[in-house]
């Protein structure tokens, strides 16, 4: 029986990093992804970038968890309650202690969404409300016009797999069927969102080794 390496070490660093194309190893480790939003979207996309590999995460929410935010979301039962980005951080180390993840335990606003996340590649819209998304894409687009921003709609109910696709608006792109919406006081449900989440953080990687990988094969 193979004797694993203990975590921390050089030995466990080496392994936990094999079997990873090494050329989008590289420019994924010295990226920066922001993320609006840590719920069903947001806590998802950030596992997803995590376990890919990404070297920076900014995190921004301003909620605590509920009962019924285990539906769909990357949260435990032992931390309802807790602040959504301090257990998220916590999970990500869990997954990934080698990315950095810099929370921020706040309300994003136009005021100050240019400077939470003035130094990332790019932009994860996940937010729920229509009218918050409308505000961080207007915001990010008008101080920031040559970064991509990768927002989600429609996203409710489950099945019609062949309804989600991406759309690209300049450098905003959409994922989702950009149509379905929950009855009042219904959520998504896990698989829904889960998809729409790993189509941005998909497309995410996609887009950094476009920008970043000039020598990466398979473009």
């Amino acid at each position: 029986m193979k004797t694993l390496p203990k975590p921390g070490t050089i030995a466990f660093a080496r392994e936990y990093f094999t079997h990873r194309d090494p050329d989008v190893l590289a420019v994924l480790r010295r990226s920066s992804v922001g993320i609006a939003g840590a719920g069903g979207l947001g806590s998802n996309v950030a596992v997803a970038l995590a376990r890919a590999g990404v070297g920076r995460l900014v995190i921004a929410d301003f909620d605590r968890i509920e009962p019924s935010n285990l539906n769909r979301q990357q949260y435990f039962l032992d931390q309802v309650g807790e602040r959504k980005v301090v257990a998220l951080r916590e999970s990500l180390l869990a997954v990934n202690p080698y990315s950095l993840y810099e929370i921020h335990d706040v309300r994003i606003n136009r005021r100050n969404a240019a400077t939470v996340f003035a130094r990332v590649d790019i932009l994860v819209e996940a937010f729920d409300k229509a009218a918050a998304k409308e505000m961080l894409i207007e915001a990010s687009l008008a101080r920031f016009p040559g970064r991509p921003i990768v927002a989600a709609s429609g996203l409710a109910g489950y099945g019609r797999n062949r309804k989600i696709h991406t759309r690209r608006l300049g450098n905003l792109y959409i994922c989702g069927d950009e149509s379905s919406q929950c009855p009042k006081g219904i959520s998504p449900m896990a698989p829904r969102v889960a998809l729409v989440a790993a189509m941005q953080a998909n497309l995410v990687v996609e887009l950094l080794v476009k920008m970043r990988g000039r020598h990466v094969q398979g473009q």
